[in-house]
């Protein structure tokens, strides 16, 4: 053998490890060659799952949706249509029982999709689901989006793809239960093995669900622009579409105030459609807003009927009580708070004070005329009345929910109630009280306001000099009330507005002085509740149109009414007293008509397209608007109205408000104001200045820069003053003595003087 060559090796004995192997046998062995256990993971290891873990937990839970899956879809079928199609109708009651109303019948004319323009087809995918054509019955990634959305609190959202709202619509419920959910699910996959694109979206576009009792596309054109489906255009077609979203708040004729949203809907579908290239950016830049025509309720929604109905749908979905699709199923029972007596009473006095009076055939002024109303119990916060039209069928819209109308001066008791609430004071720190002292001049620049330049002009152009608050309430005098806001503070005006009842989101609600003058365009009704409060001492109760919502006898629950101190007795109680002046001796006389103690304020929008009278007793608040309306819906001055050279909230509203009163408190005893009231705010016979009309009210020169001072001692009470009101008379007049022509008009009333020139005799400045 070469020396070259390795040495050879012995072979070992069968068994025996070789040399290269001992530590390896020795690091895989314990004792008596056992294989040696893995050493356990101490401290935070412990916690980390190995990879073998985390691959049996993911290859598990993919197992179990799997499983899950296929066990749903096999156990899930395609049931009938759901009751929708064979609806119950919900039953509205009054308070004692007897029935209001039976709605629910479907108002609903199936159509091919053929018929259907295809602009208006890509206006509906445009809003609610612009891949449907390419996508799967579910989407996934939408579902945990919206789910996430919500539970993040960014909005409830839905997730739903057009083949899941088809499902809901026509095969399950509105119900927002996990298992309608699931079910919804895995029916809209089987569905969308077994039907075509097109017939799931013929479906839905008859199914879904426009406002206005309109089931469907057909009906939905038939009800906002009184033309078939094959005739809509483009821009009507992008609206209905937006209706889908919210169809009773983008209703632009009943929700005036939703407009703006409505419009920014309607441009996110017709945007939609140009980013799809459904429209051509030239057609969209040339479309305007397509207004819908005014509605008309079903037949059996005549007179008061229909606006009752809908003031409750609107409570309950507003409320969130039930939803809007949940309602339209049907088969509740719906007792509200109103009482036939009483509406029957609004109704008559409308007629008497108003209606009557009206001639359309000698006037055309005369058939812009709009009348609403509503009464509320201050102690309870019940809505006992409410007047919204001549008739549902004839004027759709509500006018005493609607929000588009001027409150006018009937804005300025919050303004003084913000004054006493506060403590404020006038620029020369003199207390504000219903005696403190004023310069009424017209066209009177406010001072210390750095908004800049404002000096409003008085009605009629009207100077009154140095008047007391209690006197320039019964004259609403403007010039007095707008230095008072900035003495007070618009921004606390405001808040007290909003505490007193008014929605914070009411338009036009904005600090500054002219808050005073009531730009602002809150509801009748958002009146009545914040009058009610004043009646109530202040104390606050959200206003409720339901007595008991039940179905199938069990009681759904509602909400809590929300009663609360807004603002302190004092104050409440110290406007109340001077509201009592301007019925005994102001702009609102033909009020005493009524027969019992009662205040209130008179109030007129700018160009005289409203009047209103906002007043209360003891025992019942209640506001009347009269507006002008042209069948464009356009707001119409008044001017001329029942052969009138103009219509101020003492006219009209007042009277009206008085028959009213009168009608729907008979039975009862008159009842005083029990008030307590703000040091030295008891009345005095103090004498006012003459009220001088000018030619060029700009050219009246105030007597000061500022309010009036207090060199005049005569005018300021002096002393420790009484907080507790003089009894109260329906008959007794104030201390205040009223001018000739007031005294007559309220003498008039009270001795039942029913003549025309009794009923028309002008009032004084309301504005």
């Amino acid at each position: 053998m070469s020396s070259d060559e390795p040495p050879q090796q012995e072979p070992l004995p069968a068994g025996e490890p070789s040399a290269a192997e001992p530590a390896a046998a020795e690091a895989g062995r314990g004792k008596g060659g056992k294989k040696a256990k893995r050493p356990k993971r101490k401290g935070w290891r412990r916690l980390i799952p190995t990879w073998r873990m985390v691959l049996g937990t993911v290859i598990a839970f993919v197992a179990l949706c799997c499983g899950l899956f296929a066990l749903g879809y096999a156990l899930v079928d395609i049931p009938p249509a759901n009751a929708t199609a064979t609806a119950q109708s919900n039953v509205y009651l009054y308070a004692d029982g007897t029935q209001i109303a039976r709605d629910g019948e479907i108002n609903r004319e199936n159509v091919q999709l053929s018929q259907i323009p295809k602009t208006v087809q890509h206006a509906v995918l445009a809003a609610e689901d612009r891949d449907f054509y390419s996508e799967s019955a579910v989407d996934p990634k939408a579902m945990i989006r919206a789910a996430w959305n919500t539970v993040t609190g960014k909005g409830k959202q839905s997730g739903s793809t057009i083949t899941q709202q088809y499902v809901k619509n026509y095969y399950l419920g509105q119900e927002q239960t996990i298992s309608r959910k699931v079910k919804e699910f895995f029916i809209s996959i089987k569905l969308d093995r077994e039907a075509s694109k097109d017939e799931i979206l013929t479906g839905y576009l008859n199914t879904s669900y426009f406002g206005r009792n309109a089931y469907g596309i057909q009906a939905a054109a038939q009800a906002y622009y009184g033309v078939d489906v094959e005739d809509l255009t483009t821009a009507q077609g992008a609206y209905l579409a937006a209706l889908l979203n919210a169809p009773s708040a983008y209703d632009v004729v009943a929700h005036p105030e939703n407009k703006d949203a409505a419009v920014a809907r309607w441009n996110y579908v017709l945007d939609g459609m140009v980013k799809k290239k459904w429209l051509s950016a030239s057609d969209r830049q040339n479309m305007k807003f397509p207004m819908p025509v005014e509605a008309k309720g079903p037949a059996g929604m005549s007179g008061q009927r229909g606006y009752i109905v809908q003031a409750v749908k609107d409570y309950i979905t507003s409320n969130k009580i039930l939803d809007e699709d949940t309602l339209a199923t049907g088969g509740y029972r719906i007792t509200t708070t109103l009482q036939k007596k009483k509406q029957d009473a609004f109704v008559e006095a409308v007629d008497d004070q108003l209606m009557s009076q009206l001639d359309t055939s000698a006037r055309d002024v005369d058939k812009y005329v709009r009348a609403g109303g509503a009464a509320i119990d201050p102690s309870t916060g019940k809505v006992l009345a409410m007047y919204g039209g001549i008739d549902y069928t004839k004027q759709f819209v509500n006018n005493a929910t609607r929000r588009d109308y001027q409150v006018g001066s009937t804005f300025k008791p919050f303004v003084f109630t913000s004054a006493v609430e506060n403590g404020s004071t006038t620029q020369d720190g003199r207390t504000i009280t219903p005696n403190t002292i004023y310069d009424g001049t017209n066209k009177r620049p406010v001072q210390g306001w750095d908004g800049g330049y404002y000096a409003p002009e008085n009605e009629d152009g009207v100077s009154y000099g140095n008047i007391t608050v209690r006197t320039a309430t019964d004259k609403s005098v403007n010039s007095v009330y707008a230095q008072m806001a900035v003495d007070v503070g618009s921004d606390k005006v405001k808040q007290t507005a909003i505490d007193l009842g008014i929605p914070k989101n009411t338009p036009d609600l904005t600090a500054s002085p002219s808050i005073a003058l009531g730009p602002s365009t809150a509801s009748v009704l958002d009146m009545t509740e914040a009058y009610a409060t004043l009646a109530n001492h202040g104390k606050h109760g959200t206003y409720t149109m339901l007595a008991s919502l039940t179905k199938d006898g069990e009681q759904v629950d509602l909400p809590e009414q929300d009663s609360r101190q807004a603002v302190s007795r004092e104050s409440a109680d110290t406007t109340t007293s001077i509201l009592r002046s301007v019925v005994q001796t102001g702009t609102g006389t033909a009020a005493r008509a009524a027969g019992r103690p009662a205040a209130g304020k008179t109030g007129t929008a700018e160009e005289d397209t409203a009047a209103w009278f906002a007043g209360y007793t003891p025992d019942l608040a209640t506001v009347v608007s009269v507006m002008g309306q042209n069948p464009d819906g356009a707001h119409k001055s008044l001017y001329g109205v029942a052969g009138l050279s103009r219509v101020n909230g003492g006219g009209f509203p007042a009277q009206i408000w008085a028959q009213f009163t009168k009608t729907a408190l008979s039975g009862t005893p008159a009842t005083a104001f029990d008030l307590e009231l703000e040091p030295g705010s008891e009345e005095l016979p103090v004498p006012t200045a003459t009220a001088t009309a000018t030619a060029d009210p700009s050219a009246s020169t105030p007597s000061s820069t500022g309010p009036a001072t207090s060199e005049e001692p005569s005018t300021e009470p002096t002393g420790t003053q009484s907080t507790t009101a003089p009894t109260d008379s329906p008959f007794a007049p104030q201390s205040d003595t009223p001018n000739e022509q007031q005294q007559q008009n309220g003498d008039d009333f009270l001795n039942g003087l029913t003549s025309p020139s009794a009923r028309r005799s002008p009032q004084a400045a309301d504005r």
